[in-house]
């Protein structure tokens, strides 16, 4: 996680949490006056429109007081959704045996983006299965995952 990302999340995640829901992740995407703090919350009995709204209304109260970002931005709660970005190390476990797209910070083979089936983790290493071979890439070099939702006929 970047530092104002890990900053950001650890004024954040008490906040999500005291109000019943997990702080699933949160990218901050700096773009001068158009800058971007979007949290994605979830909750076993899934996500609704008030929900987002009031961790909306809880979490910009505590981001005015603490102001860890200067400059202006939009502030957007969601669920993570079907496509859900995968962060940690746990996202990864829980996720074993969906379909994923990771895109790399640098290449490898030559290319930086992969899709296949999550194949699980090993230590801090993410496993993927791409028709017959198997990647494995340390989680700090992945700048990227999401699941690919999967719908039956």
């Amino acid at each position: 996680m970047v530092t104002k990302d890990a900053a950001l999340y650890a004024i954040i995640e008490p906040v999500v949490t005291a109000m019943g829901f997990e702080l699933w992740g949160l990218d901050y995407l700096a773009q001068g006056k158009h800058s971007k703090l979007m949290i994605y919350i979830d909750s076993p009995n899934g996500i609704t429109v008030d929900d987002c709204a009031g961790v909306s209304r809880q979490v910009s109260s505590v981001l005015d007081v603490e102001d860890p970002i200067s400059s202006n931005y939009y502030l957007e709660v969601s669920s993570p959704g079907l496509d859900r970005p995968l962060y940690t190390l746990d996202h990864f476990s829980r996720f074993r045996g969906h379909m994923v797209q990771l895109k790399l910070r640098s290449a490898f083979d030559g290319r930086r983006k992969f899709q296949g089936q999550l194949a699980g983790v090993d230590g801090d290493e993410v496993l993927i299965r791409i028709e017959s071979e198997e990647y494995c890439f340390p989680i700090e070099s992945i700048d990227q995952a999401r699941v690919i939702p999967q719908f039956e006929d």
